[in-house]
């Protein structure tokens, strides 16, 4: 993987809340549409990315996922960025969990520690996607990198990518704030949480 300080500044963008994290459905590869809500959150990241000062050569890399080019689409309405759609800026794989309740999960699995460990035991269930798959297919996504790049993706895809960018060892992805409606600045080394002062309150007791 490319050294932090080979990286271009990138602007992080996770999709907007869908009916299924309104349910807390796991989606995973699965999708669903953006609420009210999702799409009054991407109209936020579009204010934030033009307040920005993002450089005219930018370019845009999106996952696949409807709920993430919806997104796109709403947050970068206007602007002339090429956009790519990216495979490998996909949600994490969550097997024979995708479409369960996490209350569901919670009696088929008491033994998941959901509080503490807020986002490993996601690779852990049937059919999951290791945790090793994941960051092999972030770390092209960084490796192609060749200028500055806004990245429309998912929270748990977000995370692995901006936990290589800084140098921190992936499983430390919890450490990392996520948040919808807000866009995370990774440049020389550093992260900055860049959100709309009615967002800041909300985004300070977390996502």
């Amino acid at each position: 993987m490319a050294e932090r300080s080979d990286l271009p500044p990138l602007w992080v963008l996770r999709h907007g809340e869908t009916t299924w994290n309104a349910q807390n459905r796991l989606q995973g590869r699965l999708d669903s549409p953006l609420t009210p809500l999702g799409v009054a959150q991407a109209e936020a990241q579009g204010r934030i990315l033009r307040a920005a000062d993002i450089p005219v050569d930018a370019t845009v890399r999106v996952s696949p996922a409807g709920r993430a080019r919806r997104t796109a689409d709403i947050a970068l309405a206007g602007l002339c960025w090429p956009v790519t759609v990216d495979p490998d800026l996909a949600e994490v794989g969550l097997g024979d969990w995708q479409g369960s309740t996490r209350d569901a999960i919670r009696v088929a699995h008491p033994g998941i520690d959901f509080e503490s460990d807020r986002h490993m035991w996601k690779f852990r269930g049937p059919g999951c996607e290791p945790l090793s798959h994941m960051v092999t297919r972030v770390g092209r996504v960084l490796r192609g990198l060749s200028g500055p790049t806004v990245i429309v993706t998912h929270g748990v895809t977000s995370r692995v990518l901006r936990a290589l960018a800084l140098g921190m060892a992936p499983e430390r992805l919890s450490d990392l704030p996520g948040g919808q409606g807000v866009v995370h600045h990774v440049a020389d080394g550093r992260a900055r949480l860049l959100c709309l002062e009615s967002e800041k309150a909300r985004q300070q007791k977390g996502d």
